[in-house]
């Protein structure tokens, strides 16, 4: 074990220091995608800070287990159960089955992943593979009286609870029928909070996938999927759960209502949320402007991981708004990072170099600071360490922040040939006594934040 981190809970609403229930591994649910259609930027946000979250603590010593769910069944446009169903909407929309639209999308979604160097986790399973759990779940939910059936669906009785909205801090006369537009009150339930464990009547007459089950064919509720899943392959307790704050209510509030209700005992101690990714009208979503996807990203010329830096470089408890003139900042910014990087030269040395790395992972340990440390990697490369000492310690850094600061890409190789080829040509105007041409060039690099220093050992330039 490591450092301590301290990570801000949404159960508490504080900052408290990290305790895991057992030391030698920490159990991380991460809620995965609804995979109807490509995750777009906002969305990927979470993921970035879910990575960050996991690497960081493996970098202060702690061993981690990571499970998420691949939403493929169930997950409904409103957070009351109605509306109209994602997974549903994507195979109407593409003229493809369920399960192909979401082994489709999965398989982009794990694309988006590897681009932004969000680690795939331990554990990855689809909804429609756990069936049986949910079952046993519910089975056992009914029989203790936490659960009921009404018209044909088996519901959740909330009122069952003394503190439904534990992560919310709500009361139950300020709950409105849903969160989202277009919500359609269920007059099958007995208290407008409580939601659906399992189908078999619904508005949706053609769903796709369906199950047999003690209450009639049917399928899932959305909620019960995180629950069954979480509790399948990581235990009966559960270290840190993570999610966007849009998951905080209704989902996870329901989530802890089932499982704690299912196990007799509380679930999960740390509840780890980041913020939206806004643009400049408010919340960023699939149905709004332009669909902001990474491909898209790629197809305008970014490298996607500026965008992974430009996430890094604000909390991710922080609004944090999108704009393509911030992201050409980033872009700018990142280049000239991995430029003075790829100076540093192949050799590392570990020695004397304790002190910037407890700079870094106190950082990280801070609630996931990570805008401090990426300051801290510049204020390696401004200090008076070696190079080699500075390429060890950044490539360190790189194992949590994964900007690929170390590995040279085309664009840094042929910047640094382009740099090169000046200098040579500035080299010999000025053996011919042209230096009207040498000041040139170097006035030329100057303007591209190129600046050239001439030393005893030859010509050597900076990227500012």
């Amino acid at each position: 074990m490591g450092d301590i981190m301290k990570l801000y809970n949404t159960l508490t609403h504080s900052v408290e220091k990290f305790v895991p229930i057992d030391e030698n591994e920490v159990k991380m649910y991460t809620c995965g995608p609804t995979v109807y259609h490509f995750a777009h930027i906002g969305n990927l946000r979470t993921y970035i800070f879910e990575d960050i979250l996991e690497k960081s603590l493996k970098f202060l010593g702690y061993n981690v287990k990571r499970c998420m769910n691949i939403t493929d069944v169930g997950h409904l446009t409103s957070d009351s159960d109605s509306g109209e169903d994602k997974m549903l909407k994507g195979a109407k929309r593409e003229h493809k089955t369920v399960l192909q639209i979401a082994d489709y999308y999965t398989e982009e979604f794990k694309k988006d992943c590897k681009k932004l160097n969000i680690r795939w986790p331990d554990i990855v399973s689809p909804a429609t593979k756990n069936i049986d759990e949910y079952i046993k779940i519910i089975s056992k939910l009914l029989d203790d009286g936490y659960a009921y059936l009404s018209g044909g669906n088996v519901y959740f009785d909330t009122s069952k609870l003394n503190d439904y909205y534990v992560l919310t801090n709500h009361k139950e006369d300020e709950m409105v029928v849903g969160v989202r537009e277009g919500v359609e009150e269920d007059f099958n339930k007995r208290n407008q909070a409580d939601f659906v464990l399992w189908f078999t009547k619904s508005k949706f007459d053609d769903q796709e996938l369906k199950w047999d089950s003690p209450w009639g064919y049917g399928y899932p509720g959305w909620h019960i999927e995180c629950s069954g899943i979480s509790i399948k392959y990581l235990g009966e307790y559960l270290d840190i759960h993570c999610g966007g704050i849009d998951n905080i209510f209704p989902h996870h509030t329901n989530e802890i209502a089932q499982s704690e209700s299912y196990l007799g005992h509380k679930w999960c101690n740390y509840w780890v949320h980041g913020e939206h990714l806004n643009d400049q009208s408010g919340k960023m979503s699939k149905s709004k402007g332009e669909f902001l996807t990474v491909s898209l990203l790629e197809s305008k010329g970014y490298n996607p991981l500026v965008y992974r830096f430009m996430c890094l470089n604000s909390h991710y408890r922080k609004v944090l708004v999108f704009s393509y003139d911030i992201l050409d900042n980033m872009q700018q910014a990142y280049s000239k990072l991995k430029s003075r990087i790829s100076n540093l030269g192949n050799e590392e040395d570990s020695s004397d170099t304790d002190k910037y790395m407890n700079e870094f992972k106190e950082a990280l340990a801070d609630d996931l600071n990570t805008s401090l440390a990426i300051t801290i990697v510049y204020d390696v490369l401004k200090s008076d360490l070696t190079n080699a000492k500075k390429k060890y310690l950044i490539k360190k850094f790189d194992e949590v922040l994964s900007l690929n600061l170390v590995d040279e890409d085309e664009k840094v190789h042929e910047l640094d040939e382009y740099i090169k080829k000046q200098i040579e040509l500035r080299n010999n105007a000025k053996k011919e006594k042209d230096f009207a041409l040498a000041d040139q060039i170097r006035n030329e690099l100057l303007e591209k934040g190129i600046i050239l220093k001439d030393t005893r050992e030859g010509t050597k330039y900076e990227v500012k």
